[in-house]
């Protein structure tokens, strides 16, 4: 194979500093393991953000995300890590990491991690009639 998993996250500078706009990415197929029983753990992951200076580039999310294939993690830390490197990587004005794990044991577990630029405040939510 070509593609290895890489802890690498590459980014490029945002096309429209001046402007407050939103990127919405989607990973149907996140795994990693249950640090208790080895056995997979399954996620959609939702990333939301704002860029300022930097966007996430692609296909390093997708390397990066297919590294945590054989690690162990709880689902909370996990989603807090992956915030914790994205945010490291693109500096953005906001970010919220939704990581959504399929059942396990009878139990859904949904985890929602946000970061917010001290300096940033969201604009104003325009209703039109």
């Amino acid at each position: 194979m070509s593609s290895q998993p890489s802890k690498t996250l590459e980014t490029f500078e945002n096309p429209q500093k001046d402007r407050d706009y939103t990127i919405r990415i989607r990973v149907p197929e996140f795994t990693c393991l249950c640090p208790k029983t080895g056995q997979p753990d399954f996620a959609e992951l939702r990333l939301e953000y704002v860029p300022d200076e930097r966007c996430v580039e692609l296909k390093s999310l997708k390397m990066y995300v297919w590294s945590f294939r054989d690690e162990g993690a709880f689902h909370e830390a996990v989603t807090n890590l992956i915030l914790g490197d994205l945010v490291a990587a693109t500096a953005p004005r906001f970010m919220r990491l939704t990581a959504e794990f399929n059942v396990r044991g009878g139990v859904y577990t949904t985890v929602t991690a946000e970061h917010r630029a001290p300096d940033w405040q969201p604009p104003l939510e325009v209703k039109l009639p």
